[in-house]
């Protein structure tokens, strides 16, 4: 590589030709001449020394090189549109927008007491928030698509270019509905029918601590259990049925609080669920993400 910057119109055009599959659909997207885009991206290869694309009959494939200078091409248009969007909004008196994206137990745990801080002791603001499962939430940091993501830490080390901060540690519990008020106060897991649960599908550390409470308990995972990683669903379902799940208590702290379920102490759960934020380790966060994390220190 020659060590000259990139420049950002080549990037773009760049992104075009990946996202259309092919040079002349890009340049057709970017009402362009089709000579224009393949000197852009021959000076582009040039510039960096490396080939981004292999032509061939079934069209154009990325390199390795290709496919990473693709994701900055991703973030770059990402980057731009969000530029667009926070200088709308501040010309309006508006802080953000941010974009934040989480697992739902870690979204519905952090999040809305930090909105409540933020909404007493700052002015107006601007958040956009998405539900999505950790494997894809690295992903979007890295893409600039997201600039929080909200999920259960100290499971596993994250990568080198993320940072993670744990801010609250939030208790496993037996949830049932009023068809379960037979059962006490405290189980073991041992004790639970095999087949009347609703748990979590996704493979993620939510799971993974779900399931090490079975294992805790020396019993195996049910197998003819409902899956399923939507709460709202989740929690109507053992609210209306004899059916039980494992959740944090704060994630069912208002259903509990009106009596709809009950929060029974498991034998097994000698750990806490940790819970916290990645953002990626050498972006500089925005005012607005800045303050939320405030918010939830």
């Amino acid at each position: 590589m020659t060590g000259l910057p990139i420049d950002p119109r080549a990037l773009r055009t760049f992104g075009a030709v990946c996202a259309a599959g092919s040079i002349s659909a890009a340049a057709r997207a970017l009402n362009i001449s089709q000579p224009s885009v393949s000197n852009t991206i021959a000076t582009l290869e040039q510039r960096l020394g490396v080939q981004l694309f292999e032509r061939g009959r079934a069209g154009i494939q990325l390199t390795a090189e290709g496919r990473l200078l693709q994701r900055r091409a991703e973030a770059l248009d990402v980057l731009l549109a969000q530029a667009a969007r926070e200088i709308d909004h501040s010309r309006d008196g508006i802080a953000g927008p941010l974009n934040v994206g989480g697992t739902p137990g870690a979204l519905v745990t952090l999040l809305p007491r930090a909105v409540e801080r933020i909404e007493r002791d700052s002015g107006p603001f601007a958040l956009n928030v998405v539900e999505r499962p950790d494997r894809d939430l690295i992903e979007m940091l890295r893409r600039g698509s997201i600039e929080l993501a909200f999920v259960t830490t100290e499971i596993e080390t994250p990568p080198p270019d993320i940072a993670e901060r744990t801010f609250a540690r939030d208790p496993f519990a037996l949830i049932v509905g009023k068809q379960n008020d037979h059962l006490p106060d405290r189980v073991s897991l041992r004790a639970l029918p095999a087949g009347q649960w609703v748990l979590p599908e996704a493979q993620g550390a939510f799971r993974r601590q779900v399931d090490a409470l079975f294992v805790a308990a020396s019993v195996a995972v049910p197998r003819d259990a409902i899956r399923c990683d939507s709460l709202l669903v989740t929690k109507a379902v053992v609210g209306m049925t004899g059916r039980i799940t494992v959740l944090p208590r704060e994630v069912v702290a208002a259903e509990v609080a009106a009596g709809i379920l009950r929060a029974i102490e498991i034998e097994e759960a000698q750990f806490a669920r940790s819970l916290g934020v990645r953002h990626l380790r050498d972006a500089a966060l925005s005012p607005l993400a800045q303050v939320l994390l405030a918010a939830l220190g």
